[in-house]
């Protein structure tokens, strides 16, 4: 699919159609699109939880109780649902993690090049830790990053989806056990395919015109 009639074609799925799944070869290229966002200095400082049985939906479903049961139904009807969590920390074995995987698939010509990249990474993460002090700031950025990546990506696949933020994020991380981790739940992605029900499929796409968002010099 093109990529922009990818961009006008989607929305935001307010209702799922619960019979119809995603094919495994499909999940294997969303799964794919996780792990191959950009984040800033490839700091990549995130984890994900993709459920696919009626089980782990419900589990995820929990924390669309009470004031946010209006989420309910799109995490139990879609085919998979996807958490995106976020790092509470930033630390050396993080960061040591990321320059071993990059060695590992040969981004350094020398070992020069590996110490620039390493202090060049680590410039910017004590630059948010200890000067502006907004590393979880910093840190979710980078998972918002890939959830725009992700939800325009799967749209290229012809695969519904909708980003949730009304959801208890404290029912989920204990859900999960995520802080002990270290990790915090930020936003809940059902992928699947609309329902005829869906009121929202047959709406015109809204958007501010070029003259309100853009400045060409």
């Amino acid at each position: 699919m093109d990529i922009i009639k990818a961009a006008a074609s989607r929305y935001s799925t307010k209702a799922f159609d619960a019979d119809k799944k995603i094919s495994e070869e499909n999940i294997e290229k969303v799964k794919d699109l996780l792990r191959l966002s950009p984040s800033s200095t490839n700091s990549q400082p995130w984890h994900f939880i993709l459920a696919s049985t009626p089980e782990a939906k419900a589990r995820i479903a929990k924390a669309t109780s009470g004031f946010y049961v209006f989420n309910e139904r799109k995490v139990l009807d879609a085919s998979h649902v996807v958490v995106f969590c976020a790092k509470t920390a930033i630390d050396e074995t993080h960061l040591s993690k990321l320059l071993d995987q990059e060695n590992a698939d040969g981004r350094f010509a020398s070992q020069q090049a590996m110490e620039g990249q390493h202090k060049g990474r680590s410039y910017f993460v004590n630059m948010h830790r200890f000067d502006y002090k907004d590393a979880q700031h910093w840190m979710e950025k980078q998972v918002y990053l890939n959830v725009g990546n992700f939800l325009l990506g799967v749209s290229t696949l012809n695969i519904d989806a909708v980003p949730i933020e009304g959801f208890d994020a404290r029912i989920l991380d204990e859900e999960f056990g995520l802080r002990e981790k270290g990790f915090t739940s930020l936003v809940i992605v059902p992928i699947g395919y609309r329902s005829v029900e869906d009121f929202n499929a047959s709406l015109p796409k809204s958007r501010l015109e070029f003259s309100e968002i853009l400045t060409e010099c």
